[in-house]
């Protein structure tokens, strides 16, 4: 993890703007250079070595599925040490995977999938059963919850 001691002021001003109102133009990076007044070459030096150095994972817009007519699930699987890298790359493949990742828990794979259709979803997670042999745990939410995960710097 980056030592925060190593942002100076400036990144952290970008930093601040950029995680809750990034600006959406055809050059965002020229506006925020104007309001940070830097040159756009600068701004887009400190956001290139932020991304780098893992300060900035990724920079794009979130959308509700729901309200887009997709429906998602979050699904949980017992992947056997020896099948892992498979259950990886398989993962991998699948187009409607927003992210996966491995706990330290009896179900020890946890992904979750969007699809334009229940039918969709609901056959590629067959398909994923199928190609590794593995039932999948899917665990469809009944509420949504979203929280703020900006963070004052």
């Amino acid at each position: 993890m980056p030592d925060e001691r190593l942002l100076d002021d400036m990144d952290r001003r970008i930093l601040n703007r950029i995680q809750q109102r990034f600006p959406v133009t055809a050059e965002p990076f020229r506006v925020l250079a104007e309001e940070m007044n830097i040159s756009e070459e600068e701004a887009l030096h400190r956001v290139r070595v932020l991304k780098e150095r893992g300060v900035i994972r990724r920079i794009g817009a979130v959308f509700s599925p729901h309200h887009l007519g997709f429906v998602s699930t979050l699904c949980a699987v017992k992947v056997p040490p020896a099948k892992v890298a498979h259950f990886t790359e398989t993962i991998n493949a699948v187009s409607g995977v927003t992210h996966h990742y491995q706990r330290n828990h009896a179900y020890n794979y946890w992904f979750t999938l969007i699809c334009p259709s229940e039918e969709e979803l609901v056959q590629t997670l067959k398909d994923i059963e199928k190609q590794t042999a593995l039932p999948i745990l899917s665990m469809r939410s009944t509420k949504t919850f979203k929280i703020n995960a900006s963070f004052s710097l």
